[in-house]
C-alpha cells in the first residue's frame, strides 16, 4: 500500500493509529491534527487507510439514515442532536458500527459528541472516524457548542459542561404572606448532569404527578441525609387521571421489551448504548445487555425504524403491551358484585334507594368497551338475598339463603350476569329493589357471610366487591360488638380502638388478594361503626373506604355527596390484577411501604385493582455511599386494563446526587414531604397512640426548622426571632399544622 506521507504537503506527516485503524495527519508547524488528508493548494487528496487484518465485525447492521448515531472515543453511542442530520443523508444506506466498509465521504453524517470536545479533531460517524467539517480548534466549534447549550438547557442542564447548581433562598416565616395557590406549583426542577440522558426530550423524566421524591437532589451519604432531618421517600400515583391538556402515556405496541438480565430494569432514557449500539448498559446495576434484534425495526410499516424515536427512550412514563409470557391466564373482564344492606337501617336512612339509583344511572359509565363486564347484586340483612337475572329477560328471581354458617350459592348460573346481555332485567331490578324491602323490619347484618358469598361467586375470575352497609355486622362470620369506650380516650389503650377487633377481615382480605378480588367499603351508620376493623378489607385489597356518619338521604348534601363519590368509583377506569415493583440505583433500598395493597414479598406489591388517583408512599434508605452523578428510580406496574389488555406501565425518574447540604434543602419537595409524613403518622397512630403520632409530626417539624437555622443561616448559633426556612419549604409548617387539625389526628370526639 502506498505510504500517504509521500502525497502530503510540506510540513505534514502521517501517523498510523492502531486503535482506530486509520492514519492521523499532523501539521508539524501548528501541531494541528486531523483525520482527513490535507490537500495541495486547495485540491482534495485522499489516502486510503489500510484494512486491519483478520478484523470481522459481528455487530448487527441497521440503517444509518434511520439511527443517526454518533460515537466518541469510548465507543458509547449517543443520539443525534436536532439539526445535525445533513439533508443529503442516504436514508436507505446500511452500515456496521465500528467496523465494515466505510461509506463515501459525501454520505457520512458528521455528529459531535459533547464528551469529545477538546479531546481530538475527529468524531466517530456512521462509517468510522471522519474529519470535522471545520478545523478542530475549540474556537471554531462554538456554533456546535451553542447548539448543545440550547439542547441541554431544555433538560435543566447548563452548557453541557457542568451541572447547574441549585439556588437556596431563605425566608423568614414570621409575618410572611403565603399564597395557597403556590401549593399546586411544580416542585423544584430536576437538574441532571450532562450526558445523563440519551434523549433531548423534556419528557425523559416522568412528570412529578406520576412519581415524585421528597428531594430532587439525592444526598450521597446517609450521614448527610440524617444531618438535614428531611425524610427520604417516593410518592407514587401510577394510575392518575388526565386533566385537560395532559398528554396520554405513550403505548409501545410492538411487544419488544428490553430488560436488564440481572436487575430486570426496563430500558429507559438513562441507559447507555455501547459496542456500536449493539448492547446497552443498565443505569441501575451497570450490566451490559443485548439490544433486541427487532428494536430498530418498525413493525407497523415493515421498514427500519429510528431507535431514537422509540417511546421508551424519550418518555419517563410509558406503557408496554405485554406479551403472553407476562400472563398466567387470559386477561380478566371487569366484574362488579354489589353487596347492599337491605336491613331496616339501610332502608330508613335512604342509603339503599340512593345506592340503587346511582347504580342504575351509572350502568352506561361502567367500563364495558368489549362487552365482557359482569355484574351481580346480593342483598343482606339477617339472611342473604341473591337476585337471578336470565339473559334477555326483563324479569328477575329472588333466592334467599338463611344458612349463615355454611354459605353456598343457590344457583350456579345467572347470578353473575353479563351487563350487555342482561341489561333490561338489571335495569328493572334496580328500579324496584328499594321498594321490595320498604317494609323490612330486620335489624341484623350478616356482612361476613355476604362477603363470603360474593367471594365464592367471583374467586375464579377476580373483580370488585362493592359493599354498602348501614349497620355494624352482628351475625355470622365477622360479627362485631360496639367497643367504643370514652374512658380510654387519650390513654395508652386508645390505640387498641384503631386496630382490628376480629382477625376474620384481615384473613379474608389476604385471601381476596390472592384471588385478585378487591373490596370497596361504603360505611353508613347513625351509631357506632367499627371503621378500624372493616377498613382492613380495602387496605389489603387495594380498595377504598368511605365513611358517612349519621347519613340521612333526606339531607340533600348527604345524598349528593354519596351519589357523586359512588358514581365516580363505578365510572372510573381501573387496572386489574396488578403488581407493582420499585427499583432504584445501587446503594438505595425501599425500606417500607404505605398504602392500600398487600406486600407479597420484600418489594413486590400486590393490588387486585389500582383505583384512579390512588397514591402510595415508599420510604427509601441509603445503604451505601453513592458515587454516581445521578440515581434512577423506576416503578413498574403490570396490570390488566378495563378493556382486557395486559400492559406494563413503567415510570422512570432520574435525580442528581449531591454532597452539598444546601442543594438538598433547595431541592426539597414540601408536598411530597407532607404526604410521606402523613402516611407515617397514620401508621404511628395505629401501632402506638394518637398523641405519639401528633408528637412525631411536631418533633419532625421542629428538627427541620432547627437544623436549617443552625446550618444554613448566619444566626444559627445565637438567639433570633426569625423563623427561617428555605423558600421551597415555606408551606411545610402550614401543611403540618393542617395535619394536626385533621379529624384523624386532633384527638377530639367526632
Amino acid at each position: 500500500m502506498t505510504d500517504p506521507s509521500q502525497q502530503l504537503p510540506p510540513g505534514w506527516i502521517a501517523q498510523w493509529d492502531e486503535t482506530h485503524q486509520r492514519y492521523l495527519f499532523i501539521d508539524q508547524n501548528t501541531n494541528q491534527s486531523q483525520w482527513e488528508p490535507p490537500s495541495f493548494a486547495g485540491q482534495d487528496a485522499s489516502a486510503p487507510a489500510p484494512t486491519a487484518s483478520g478484523h470481522h465485525s459481528k455487530r448487527r447492521q441497521y440503517a444509518a439514515g434511520q439511527t443517526q448515531a454518533y460515537y466518541g472515543d469510548s465507543g458509547v453511542v449517543h443520539p443525534p442532536a436536532p439539526g445535525d442530520i445533513p439533508g443529503n443523508a442516504a436514508a436507505g444506506s446500511f452500515f456496521t458500527p465500528a467496523g465494515g466498509d466505510q461509506a463515501p465521504p459525501q454520505q457520512q453524517s458528521q455528529f459531535y459528541n459533547p464528551s469529545t470536545i477538546g479531546q481530538g479533531p475527529g468524531v466517530f460517524a456512521a462509517g468510522g472516524f471522519v474529519a470535522p467539517a471545520q478545523p478542530s480548534s475549540y474556537q471554531q466549534q462554538q456554533p456546535q457548542v451553542g447548539a448543545l447549550t440550547d439542547q441541554f438547557s431544555q433538560m435543566g442542564l447548563q452548557g453541557g459542561y457542568g451541572q447547574k447548581q441549585f439556588a437556596l433562598h431563605t425566608i423568614n416565616l414570621v409575618g410572611a404572606f403565603l399564597n395557597p395557590q403556590e401549593l399546586v406549583a411544580p416542585p423544584p426542577e430536576i437538574r441532571l448532569p450532562p450526558g445523563a440522558c440519551v434523549s433531548q426530550e423534556a419528557t425523559a423524566n416522568a412528570d412529578y404527578t406520576y412519581q415524585r421524591c421528597t428531594m430532587n437532589a439525592i444526598p450521597t451519604t446517609n450521614s448527610l441525609l440524617n444531618k438535614t432531618k428531611l425524610p427520604f421517600g417516593l410518592i407514587l400515583t401510577p394510575h392518575r387521571s388526565l386533566k385537560e391538556g395532559d398528554p396520554a402515556v405513550p403505548v409501545v405496541t410492538d411487544q419488544i421489551i428490553a430488560r436488564c438480565r440481572r436487575c430486570r430494569t426496563y430500558i429507559n432514557p438513562y441507559v447507555t448504548f455501547i459496542d456500536g449500539g449493539a448492547r446497552w448498559k443498565c443505569c441501575m446495576c451497570n450490566v451490559s445487555n443485548e439490544v433486541p434484534q427487532m428494536f430498530d425495526w418498525d413493525q407497523a410499516a415493515n421498514v427500519p425504524g429510528d431507535r431514537w424515536k422509540r417511546a421508551e427512550l424519550n418518555h419517563g412514563a410509558v406503557e408496554f403491551v405485554a406479551p403472553t409470557e407476562y400472563m398466567v391466564r387470559p386477561p380478566q373482564p371487569p366484574v362488579y358484585v354489589f353487596l347492599l344492606d337491605v336491613s331496616q337501617h339501610g332502608v330508613a336512612s335512604g342509603m339503599l334507594a340512593t345506592a340503587t339509583r346511582t347504580i342504575l344511572e351509572s350502568l352506561d359509565r361502567l367500563p364495558n368497551a368489549d362487552n365482557r363486564t359482569k355484574v351481580a347484586i346480593i342483598g343482606f340483612d339477617t339472611a342473604l338475598h341473591f337476585f337471578c337475572v336470565p339473559p334477555g329477560s326483563a324479569e328477575s328471581t329472588l333466592l334467599v339463603v338463611s344458612d349463615l354458617d355454611d354459605v353456598f350459592l343457590p344457583k350456579p348460573t345467572d347470578l353473575l350476569i353479563n351487563l350487555t346481555e342482561a341489561r333490561a332485567g338489571l335495569e328493572a331490578l334496580l328500579g324496584r329493589l328499594s321498594d321490595m324491602f320498604a317494609d323490612s323490619h330486620s335489624v341484623g347484618s350478616a356482612l361476613g357471610p355476604a362477603l363470603q358469598a360474593g367471594f365464592k361467586l367471583i374467586s375464579s375470575i377476580g373483580g370488585k366487591l362493592i359493599v354498602c352497609t348501614a349497620t355494624l355486622p352482628t351475625l355470622g362470620s365477622g360479627a362485631l360488638k360496639p367497643r367504643e369506650d370514652p374512658k380510654v380516650f387519650g390513654t395508652s389503650k386508645e390505640s387498641s380502638l384503631l386496630q382490628a377487633a376480629d382477625s376474620f377481615y384481615k384473613t379474608f382480605a389476604i385471601e381476596c388478594s390472592r384471588s385478585q378480588v378487591s373490596v370497596d367499603m361504603f360505611l353508613f351508620s347513625a351509631q357506632y361503626q367499627d371503621v378500624a376493623t372493616l377498613s382492613c378489607l380495602p387496605h389489603y385489597t387495594a380498595g377504598n373506604t368511605f365513611f358517612y356518619p349519621a347519613f340521612n338521604a333526606a339531607r340533600s348534601e348527604d345524598a349528593i355527596k354519596f351519589a357523586h363519590e359512588f358514581g365516580e368509583i363505578l365510572a372510573s377506569p381501573i387496572c386489574l390484577e396488578a403488581v407493582i415493583r420499585v427499583r432504584a440505583s445501587r446503594g438505595l433500598r425501599m425500606s417500607s411501604f404505605h398504602g392500600n395493597f398487600f406486600v407479597r414479598s420484600t418489594d413486590l406489591l400486590s393490588l387486585p385493582a389500582v383505583p384512579l388517583d390512588q397514591s402510595y408512599a415508599i420510604e427509601v434508605q441509603i445503604e451505601e455511599n453513592i458515587t454516581s452523578p445521578f440515581v434512577v428510580f423506576q416503578t413498574a406496574v403490570l396490570h390488566t386494563t378495563s378493556d382486557g389488555e395486559r400492559r406494563i406501565r413503567v415510570v422512570t425518574t432520574a435525580y442528581p446526587t449531591t454532597s452539598n447540604i444546601s442543594e438538598v434543602y433547595a431541592s426539597a419537595d414540601q408536598v411530597a414531604i407532607a404526604t410521606l409524613l402523613s402516611n407515617k403518622a397514620v401508621e404511628r397512630s395505629i401501632s402506638s397512640k394518637l398523641e405519639d403520632a401528633r408528637d412525631a409530626l411536631v418533633n419532625k417539624m421542629v428538627d427541620i426548622l432547627t437544623t436549617y437555622k443552625n446550618t444554613m443561616t448566619s444566626s444559627g448559633g445565637g438567639a433570633s426571632a426569625a423563623l427561617s426556612i428555605a423558600d421551597n419549604l415555606k408551606f411545610l409548617p402550614l401543611l403540618t399544622l393542617g395535619l394536626l387539625k385533621h379529624v384523624g389526628f386532633h384527638g377530639l370526639l367526632v
